[in-house]
């Protein structure tokens, strides 16, 4: 069984082989191809000079990441020790962050690069419509004050009239110095109400304005077509916006109220008493000095309000900084999760088959590990070994017989050398001696 099994196993790996590079092929060229597209939308230059980087870049990005997946799925199931394995998953790691920087930043610029920008233009137009409605707010924060103003014209205004008509304060009818008095201050408070009406219709009108450019922004956020036209206009409005902003900040009354209500005690001016009669001018002496205090209370009432006014944290100026799509992408990441998804999927699939790869690999380890020797070896194993085995014997065989060749060619020598020494013998003692003469 378990012999079968790891046989299976290996027989699925060489069926897939072939699938696998195809899918890590195709999968290569879509993280490049969305690449691609990615760098196109943060290169400047030329059309021919991008088009040529952009082909360029992402043709590396394709090759690298094909390059990369093949050698962890040709290396990383066959390493077995734990320091190897360990050394393999941080290169794997190091690897899939070089990835991620150079390819999977990208491919989500090119899935959800325009829908960024968009993003980014919509939460611009929310920017500046706070801004607008904060500058608004200042400088009609002044007309809160108009009642209190009013009040206080009005009462001078008939204090003057009751004076006139029947002496009410002095106990003299007529004209005279404390009428006098209480007109001018009347009229004081008329024209800084006149001031404060007409600095409502001038941040009525730049309100309105504004409201206008706001609307033309929104509607470049939303309307068809090709973003980065849209953005350049969009940058335009709110350059135009800002101005508005900035002037309607400028139209705040507060600061003028400040200062008129300072004049309206700092340079108070009493009237010269013209009563004919001493009695008289002491009355219309105490009137203006009762007088003076209250425009002084009133005085302080309006100083202590426009300081409230002025308190108020003015506008910050804002910049509309356009982006890139991929910036866009990087700056508001959180909106765009599943395109982020997308494109890491893309570079890091294989990574899921290279553990694949891996558990299947290891399985048959087991699997082989736990048969008798002789059950893991195969036919084609075992053909090999008897081939060697032959081949071994045949080796030895010429060997052996080399050997006895040569033992013979030495026996052979020696029977000839033997045979020679004889013959030399023999022609020695058998030669008879040489007789002399006869004398």
């Amino acid at each position: 069984m378990a012999l079968g099994a790891s046989h299976r196993l290996q027989e699925s790996l060489a069926a897939v082989e072939t699938m696998t590079r195809f899918a890590l092929a195709v999968l290569a060229l879509a993280s490049g191809v969305y690449t691609y597209l990615g760098v196109r939308s943060i290169l400047d230059g030329s059309p021919t000079a991008v088009f040529f980087a952009a082909i360029i870049y992402s043709a590396s990005v394709s090759v690298g990441i094909y390059a990369f997946w093949s050698y962890m799925a040709r290396f990383y199931p066959h390493v077995t020790s734990r320091s190897s394995r360990s050394a393999m998953l941080a290169v794997m790691a190091v690897g899939c962050a070089m990835i991620l920087a150079m390819s999977s930043w990208l491919n989500a610029a090119a899935l959800a690069g325009s829908a960024a920008l968009e993003q980014h233009l919509a939460e611009t137009v929310q920017d500046y419509t706070g801004d607008l409605d904060q500058a608004h707010q200042n400088a009609l924060a002044a007309q809160s004050l108009l009642p209190d103003i009013q009040r206080a014209k009005e009462r001078f205004a008939q204090l003057a009239a009751s004076e006139r008509q029947s002496g009410a304060l002095t106990g003299t009818t007529g004209s005279g110095s404390v009428v006098s008095l209480l007109s001018q201050m009347s009229s004081q408070l008329n024209e800084l109400e006149n001031g404060i009406n007409a600095s409502r219709e001038q941040a009525t009108s730049l309100f309105d304005e504004g409201q206008k450019r706001l609307e033309t922004m929104r509607a470049l956020v939303s309307a068809p077509g090709l973003v980065e036209p849209r953005a350049d206009k969009f940058s335009s409005e709110a350059v135009a916006l800002t101005g508005v902003i900035t002037s309607l900040q400028q139209t705040s009354i507060a600061p003028s109220i400040r200062r008129a209500a300072d004049d309206l005690s700092l340079g108070f001016i009493a009237p010269i008493a013209d009563g004919g009669e001493q009695d008289l001018i002491n009355r219309q002496d105490r009137v203006m000095e009762t007088i003076r205090a209250s425009v002084a209370a009133q005085s302080k009432v309006l100083s202590d309000a426009a300081d409230e006014i002025l308190s108020r944290a003015p506008v910050a100026e804002r910049r509309f900084v356009p982006l890139s799509s991929a910036e866009a992408v990087l700056r508001y990441a959180s909106d765009f999760i599943p395109a982020w998804a997308g494109a890491i999927s893309i570079d890091l699939l294989p990574g899921v088959m290279v553990f694949i790869l891996a558990v299947v690999n290891g399985a048959i380890r087991r699997e082989e590990a736990a048969m008798p020797f002789a059950e893991r070896v195969t036919v084609a194993e075992l053909m090999q070994a008897l081939a060697m085995q032959k081949a071994i014997a045949a080796e030895e065989m010429s060997v052996r017989e080399l050997q006895i060749t040569e033992d013979a060619s030495a026996e052979t020598r020696d029977c000839e050398e033997g045979e020679d020494t004889n013959k030399i013998t023999s022609i020695g003692v058998n030669k008879s001696p040489r007789k002399g003469p006869t004398t």
